[in-house]
This record gives structure tokens, C-alpha cells and sequence, in this order.
């Protein structure tokens, strides 16, 4: 009775977002009494597993009870306070740890609250940081089929026409280059030779490239090899064009490394993160990057238009960087890089099953990121709703991309609910 009444509630005064809210006529909203480990569980007993991590950013299960404790301690010490003129323990501790985990270079932290805001943050830091240098330089470029977020910002310099095409007449002019078509070395280098080409014409106006290293999340789980990440560093540094890295969906173990950037050995000039860096709990994000660049805003207040201009109220939240606190103290205390891949090894066995399906079309997986793309349906078939439906009536949330199935579950499941992820995905897509 509970589930059917928070429904209606529901339904009478919010808005959920990337959702059509028309199709909660038939298909019915989830009410969550609780949560617990991969699990959450509506009020009537029903249990889900959380097979893409609460939108990519559950990392350690939840109601995780070292989490919760720290941010219980942090709680009764300070909830907030503002970080301008202002710093307190944990966001001093936080950034300390991740200048040191992450790609060298990268030695200062910038906060916001969530990835499109990050996103915001390299895009105005790298063309602040070329105008400080004499340099005017407008043009960011990104992949094909890429997404960075839903702010305008973030949006322009998005491909994914879902996503983009609506809010056309209010984005800042930006260019694509191709992103390497599949998962080979040499499709890297054909697509970093297309970028090259884009540099030698138009350089003297490029601020930037920015890419999801690695894995394309919401461009439906598209995948490319490392060797494309190699490429890109050397041209940036030939052409004087700044590198952002946008690890907001791969950061924190996603690939079978820390960061992805480690894949390919190479350090951006920007890093940006959110998502897993609270272990899914609170809102925070952060741009790394150089002291060099760091030093092209430093200056007297009679330059006051060199000094970065962006602010956040929430930024370097005490309770949120709490729990970005223990999270890294997760990682740091029980070798989860290591046990991601013996859990990604068992996830590809699982999975080539998938691969004997008449309907689909390719197996995709980078460390902890799976995909299975299926063909032969038109897109108002809307079979990711087909297979999403089937999988809650079996106890497990699987959100598809499209004609994509994917999964993102949180590191500590078992192989045991892995089995019954992947099984309750593969039963779905054979009675498609």
C-alpha cells in the first residue's frame, strides 16, 4: 500500500529527470524504503540489484557502514562552511590525497558540485588560462558521440543528439573530430591523424579538446584503445591545445585502473572528477591540474581579470569530502583495483554467452564497464524499456542506453549477484 501511495505523491508534484513523464502511465515509479550492500528495496519487500550503480556512482554498496560513520563524525564537527577565505580539515586531506593518486602534474584542486559543473570549470580555466598568456583562443573540440554533462557548457561541447539537438540555438560554437570507431590500435591512430589535420588548420583558435577517456557513457557505452589517449597527448603538446580528461563516469577503478588516464601512462592538463568520488553519497566534483597553469592566474589585485571567476556555494563541502575521504580510505586499505580484476575477469566469462544471441550485435567491456549491443530493432520499439521492465520484475534495475545494455554495479558485489545480473539480462534480451 505504501509503494502505490508514494506513487501518486510523487507523481502530483515532481519531475524526474531524463524521463518521459508520460510513460508512468503504464510503467510504474519504484518507491525505495531503504537500501542496503547492491540492494535497494521498495516498501513492499521487493529487492533490486543495483546493476548500474545508482547512475554510475555507488561504488562501495549502499548504506556502506564505514562511509556512514565518517560522515556521522564529520556531522557533529562542521556540516559546511564557505571555502573562499575559509578551508577546513577534509578538503585539505582530500585534495592532498588526490594530487598524489592521480597523474603527475596535476597538483592543484578546484571544487564544484557535480560533473557538468566540473565541466564548466575546465572549459573557462583552459580559455582563461590561454587569454592570461596573450592568447585568445575560443574553440574547444570533442569526439563524435561524446556527452559532458547538460549545462549549457557541458552541452556544447556534447555530441550525442538526444541530448543536444533541442538546445542548438544556445550553445557556444564548438568542433568534433572522429573518435576512434572501435576498440583498435588502429583505429586510434586513423582518428588521431583526423585531429591533427583539425589542429594544423585551426590551432591558433583551439583552447582545448576535451574527451571521456577511454569509455563514452552516455554515446552508449562506445569503447576505444588507450593507444588514442597517447596520440592526443603528443598532439596537444605540439600545438600548444590543452588536454581535458573528463573521468567523471571512469574515475575511481571504472577501467581496471585508479584513473583512466593511467590506462595510456599519459597526464592531462585537466582532470575532471565526480560521481565515485564521495562513493555515490554527495554531490562533489574537482578539476586537477598544473601548477603552470595554476601560476597563469596568480597575480596582484590590479589584475583582478586574471583571477579565475567562478564560485560555488556548496564548494568543498565538509560532509561530502568526508565521504570522498572514505572512500579513497576504501581503496587505499582493501586493494579494490586488484579485486576489480578478478571480478571483471569473471564478468567476460559470463558474457559470452551474449555473444551466440542472433540479436547481438557486439560484447563490449573495459575493467568494471560491460556492454552488450543488440541489433535488428527500430528505434520506436523501444526495447532498452523491454529489457529495463523484465529485469525489475526479476530483481534487478538494469537501465539500458537505447538498444545498449550495460552494466556498472558496484564493486562490492558477489559473483553470485553478478551470475543473476548477467543471467537476468540475457534472459531478457532472448525473449525480445
Amino acid at each position: 500500500m505504501k509503494n502505490e501511495e508514494l506513487k501518486n505523491r510523487d507523481l502530483d508534484v515532481l519531475w524526474h529527470p531524463c524521463t518521459q513523464m508520460k510513460d508512468h502511465e503504464q510503467l510504474p515509479l519504484i518507491p525505495i524504503k531503504k537500501a542496503h550492500g547492491v540492494y535497494l528495496e521498495d516498501f513492499e519487500g521487493n529487492r533490486y540489484i543495483d546493476a548500474i550503480s545508482s547512475w554510475w556512482v555507488n561504488m562501495f554498496g549502499h548504506t556502506n557502514s564505514y562511509i556512514n560513520a565518517q560522515i556521522k563524525e564529520q556531522l557533529d564537527r562542521l556540516e559546511h562552511v564557505i571555502l573562499a577565505g575559509f578551508t577546513h580539515e577534509q578538503v585539505v586531506r582530500l585534495s592532498e590525497r588526490l594530487v598524489k593518486l592521480t597523474p603527475a602534474g596535476l597538483d592543484k584542486c578546484f571544487y564544484s558540485d557535480n560533473g557538468s559543473s566540473a565541466v564548466e570549470v575546465a572549459l573557462k580555466m583552459s580559455y582563461h588560462a590561454h587569454l592570461n598568456s596573450g592568447e585568445k583562443k575560443p574553440l574547444f573540440v570533442s569526439l563524435t558521440n561524446s556527452y559532458h554533462g547538460e549545462t549549457i557548457g557541458a552541452l556544447s561541447v556534447g555530441d550525442v543528439a538526444l541530448y543536444k539537438e533541442t538546445y542548438e540555438p544556445l550553445l557556444m560554437q564548438t568542433v568534433q573530430t572522429p573518435v576512434p570507431k572501435d576498440m583498435t590500435k588502429e583505429s586510434a591512430v586513423v582518428a588521431a591523424e583526423a585531429f591533427e589535420v583539425l589542429c594544423r588548420e585551426r590551432a591558433d583558435a583551439i583552447s582545448a579538446i576535451i574527451v571521456e577517456p577511454l569509455i563514452q557513457g552516455a554515446g552508449y557505452m562506445h569503447m576505444y584503445h588507450p593507444h588514442f589517449l597517447v596520440l592526443l597527448r603528443e598532439i596537444c603538446n605540439r600545438y600548444n591545445i590543452h588536454l581535458i580528461a573528463d573521468e567523471v563516469m571512469v574515475g575511481f577503478g571504472r577501467t581496471g585502473e585508479l584513473f583512466a588516464c593511467e590506462k595510456a601512462g599519459i597526464s592531462p592538463d585537466f582532470l575532471v572528477l565526480s560521481k565515485g568520488l564521495t562513493g555515490g553519497y554527495l554531490p562533489l566534483s574537482v578539476v586537477l591540474t598544473s601548477n603552470e597553469i595554476y601560476m597563469k592566474f596568480y597575480c596582484d589585485y590590479s589584475e583582478y581579470n586574471k583571477a579565475f571567476l567562478h564560485s560555488h556555494s556548496y564548494t568543498g563541502n565538509a560532509l561530502a569530502c568526508a565521504a570522498a575521504n572514505a572512500t579513497l580510505d576504501i581503496f587505499e586499505h582493501e586493494n579494490i583495483i586488484e579485486k576489480n580484476r578478478d571480478k571483471a575477469a569473471f564478468m567476460a566469462k559470463e558474457l559470452e554467452k551474449f555473444k551466440k544471441l542472433p540479436n547481438v550485435l557486439e560484447v563490449r567491456q573495459t575493467g568494471m564497464v560491460c556492454a552488450v549491443e543488440l541489433k535488428g530493432y527500430k528505434v520506436e520499439e523501444r526495447i532498452g524499456l523491454k529489457v529495463y521492465q523484465y529485469g525489475l520484475d526479476h530483481g534487478v534495475l538494469l537501465r539500458p542506453l537505447g538498444h545498449i545494455v550495460y552494466f556498472m554495479p558496484p564493486y562490492i558485489i558477489t559473483d553470485e549477484e553478478m551470475k543473476k545480473m548477467i543471467d537476468t539480462a540475457y534472459e531478457a534480451i532472448v525473449k525480445l
